[in-house]
């Protein structure tokens, strides 16, 4: 496994890594003709190679972070790492000499510029595990159109770790299994085309199947997915009713995105919607 200071240096310019490098070399020169005392002076070669390492993790972990979302207030940032305010502002320039093009707008907060990307430096074995065991339960509670995307993102994950991780994930793999009642079974490829309408602000098209067993055409504005009483809902505006619905994904007999926008101007938050829900989910 590279040491911090080996992957930042594959991942950045060879003039940014020697800049890191130099901050190192001039504090330990610094300690090495003010210092006479061994004792002291090993100590201190220690810390600020140490506090210096610590920094370049941090960097690493900021430029994951920025990665993984559109926008990241300074507040976030901080929070996350530990750090003040003024630390993130230092950091941020850093990034900027390293030549990673961060940028910020106001009201919402950093953000790496379009185009540029750096791919994860490396998974943990307990990350590893993690991912392994959400696809059991992807295969438990998502339909057939999550899990074959979840199992080809995995697959790419896979091909990054160490051989020594694969090996643990194949024994993990052949260790973990979720049995779930013939009525909980997911035979239904629809959240995919949810999940891509609710972020688009679709309107869709569906053919419904309420409890009484009677069939209807609907248009909906889906605004979130709901998993409760185990099932997926899906609860969307509907055109027909005037109002918002909870359609149970499971009883849709046909979808269809319209890529049509939503005509509703505004909507309710999902979170609002919930307290509605008569159960304790």
């Amino acid at each position: 496994m590279l040491a911090p200071e080996q992957v930042w240096g594959k991942l950045c310019n060879r003039d940014a890594m020697k800049r890191l490098a130099g901050i190192i070399s001039l504090s330990n020169a610094y300690i090495t003709k003010n210092i006479s005392n061994k004792s002291i002076y090993s100590q201190c070669i220690f810390v600020t190679t140490h506090l210096h390492m610590n920094r370049i993790d941090r960097l690493l972990g900021m430029i994951t972070l920025l990665q993984s979302k559109k926008y990241v207030a300074a507040e976030k940032i901080a929070c996350k790492f530990d750090i003040s305010i003024r630390t993130v502002y230092r950091d941020v320039k850093a990034l900027g000499e390293l030549g990673i093009p961060v940028s910020f707008e106001p009201m919402k907060g950093y953000f790496v510029v379009q185009g540029y990307f750096l791919p994860p430096v490396s998974f943990s074995t307990e990350e590893a595990n993690a991912m392994l065991l959400m696809e059991t339960l992807v295969y438990g509670f998502a339909d057939k159109s999550i899990q074959t995307h979840y199992s080809s993102a995995l697959n790419k994950i896979k091909a990054v770790l160490r051989s020594s991780q694969k090996e643990k994930l194949e024994i993990l793999n052949n260790n973990i299994k979720i049995q779930m009642p013939a009525c909980q079974v997911l035979n239904f490829d629809y959240l995919s085309i949810l999940q891509n309408a609710i972020t688009a602000k679709n309107i869709l098209e569906l053919d419904y199947k309420n409890n009484n067993d009677t069939v209807s055409k609907r248009e909906v504005e889906p605004i979130g997915l709901i998993f409760y009483a185990f099932n997926w809902h899906v609860i969307s505006w509907c055109h027909t009713r005037n109002d918002y619905r909870d359609f149970r994904v499971s009883r849709i007999l046909k979808l269809r995105n319209t890529d049509t926008p939503f005509k509703k101007p505004s909507h309710i938050e999902l979170s609002e919607y919930m307290k509605k829900i008569p159960v304790n989910y």
